[in-house]
């Protein structure tokens, strides 16, 4: 892709953070509008997990096929079509008769919404070349996401209470179709020199891995932790991982590229992302249920309570993409894994009579946590590849926030589920207590790992997985001649 005028660059940047506004902004909003749900829909539980879970599972099992597609066939096609599956799927959520209804036009939102992150990452990643140009560009596209956050509880808060709930999903219609005539007008269409070919064998097994997983999590407290089912669930997804591991590594264009986890700094980022985005789904989801159900607020005030983690996020993202691109990633992770950790502390005792002051004091905690989280992680997933693999790079690091994200609400939705006795408004305050300790191990994981990850040794280990790359490709290249012959 020729090299473009700043002013023109900056103007990609702006719709590309269109897609990640949108997606942000319908998970914020969709985590307020649980408790409504619940009443108008009789859903239990474990339906308000399917909820969520149904978009960020199909979400995760398709966004490696997403980013291999956009590098394959041209990115900008890819992403607007994203965004009419997306648009197609939210106005269709806004119609749904029942529970069962809305869980599968979820999984039709969620079949746009793999198109748009990733490959709109990977437009950026092409967009901007230069590495500090690329890590602060990262950083406002992490601050779009703390605008998204700040307006999603804000704004959904109040079309429930005006509207009701279908309208959280009308409102991502006039946003996605702006998107997809600025993408037209402006964004140019880029592919990878040397096209991917797709991976079906693959990428069943990725769905049967994750969705068996999760499946398990979700309804294991209700058909029992060791029944016939459930054991089975779990031993089909690790089945099928075993699987993957042993077939992806023998194809020459692989839906998941192990290659790049010889790198230390690219596979701690994943796991770290994993671990900060179980920590922020299982967060919204047990503090959403909190606040409406237990001290009885409307979705409105219940959104204004959460506003200091979104106010965070938008503020201090910047700051870490500048951080990151002055310091690296180093200390960006270290202040995201104290800030998880403080804030899961602080809500390990809630009662029902919780101080709000406290409970403010957390929100802000977690929100520095999780505003300086995102820059590192998609800068070190980044950093280092191949920009013909751009794609696959960005759509890894988005799916471990997919899969960090719907493990984070299966486990804490079951670990509350499994706790609770007596009538849910009285048992909830106790039984989140282990699903707040969760929240705070994942805090520690991005802790150790942001400091064993980010030296030395890690960065001599990102060099040689590249040079490997490097080397590979050309072996493949040459192979590939001679068959030819």
């Amino acid at each position: 892709m020729p090299e473009l005028a700043h002013r023109r660059r900056t103007l990609v940047l702006a719709i590309c953070c269109l897609s990640l506004f949108i997606v942000g902004l319908d998970n914020t909003i969709v985590n307020v509008a649980l408790p409504s749900l619940q009443h108008d829909l009789h859903a239990p539980v474990n339906g308000l997990q399917w909820t969520i879970d149904a978009y960020t599972l199909v979400l995760a099992s398709l966004l490696m096929l997403a980013g291999s597609t956009g590098d394959r066939i041209g990115r900008r096609r890819t992403f607007q079509t994203g965004l009419v599956v997306f648009v197609l799927g939210s106005a269709l959520c806004g119609t749904a008769p029942s529970l069962g209804w809305l869980v599968a036009f979820r999984v039709l939102q969620a079949i746009g919404g793999s198109m748009l992150n990733p490959i709109a990452m990977s437009i950026i990643t092409n967009t901007f070349t230069e590495p500090r140009e690329r890590a602060r560009a990262i950083g406002v596209w992490g601050g779009v996401s703390g605008v998204s956050m700040a307006l999603g509880p804000i704004v959904g808060g109040a079309l429930i209470d005006s509207i009701g709930w279908r309208s959280i999903f009308w409102i991502n219609v006039p946003v996605g179709l702006a998107a997809l005539v600025l993408t037209a007008l402006f964004v140019p269409e880029s592919k990878a020199p040397r096209a991917r070919r797709p991976d079906p064998i693959g990428q069943l097994l990725v769905i049967v891995m994750l969705a068996s997983l999760t499946y398990g999590i979700i309804e294991g407290p209700g058909a029992g932790w060791t029944s016939g089912k459930i054991l089975g669930c779990f031993g089909l997804s690790a089945a099928a991982l075993a699987a993957l591991l042993a077939y992806e590594p023998r194809r020459a264009d692989p839906l998941f590229e192990l290659r790049f986890f010889r790198s230390a700094p690219f596979s701690g980022a994943t796991v770290i992302a994993v671990s900060a985005f179980a920590g922020l789904g299982g967060f919204l989801f047990l503090n959403t249920l909190y606040l409406q159900d237990v001290r009885g607020l409307s979705p409105f005030f219940a959104g204004l309570y959460v506003l200091p983690i979104a106010a965070m996020t938008m503020v201090l993202a910047p700051m870490s993409g500048r951080l990151v691109g002055a310091r690296g990633p180093r200390p960006s992770l270290v202040i995201a894994g104290v800030g998880l950790v403080a804030g899961g502390l602080l809500l390990t005792g809630l009662t029902t009579r919780t101080p709000t002051g406290l409970l403010i004091t957390a929100y802000f905690v977690f929100g520095v946590g999780m505003a300086m989280v995102n820059a590192p992680i998609t800068n070190t997933a980044m950093s280092g590849m191949p920009r013909d693999q751009a794609g696959v790079a960005a759509a890894t690091a988005s799916t471990s926030r997919q899969v960090g994200q719907s493990l984070g609400v299966a486990l804490a939705g079951s670990l509350v589920s499994s706790g609770i006795h007596g009538s849910f408004r009285s048992g909830f305050a106790s039984a989140s207590h282990a699903g707040w300790w969760l929240v705070t191990a994942y805090g520690l994981v991005v802790l150790v790992l942001g400091i064993a990850t980010t030296g030395r040794w890690a960065r001599a280990t990102a060099a040689r997985a590249a040079e490997r790359f490097s080397a590979d490709d050309d072996a493949a290249r040459v192979a590939a001649g001679l068959a030819r012959r």
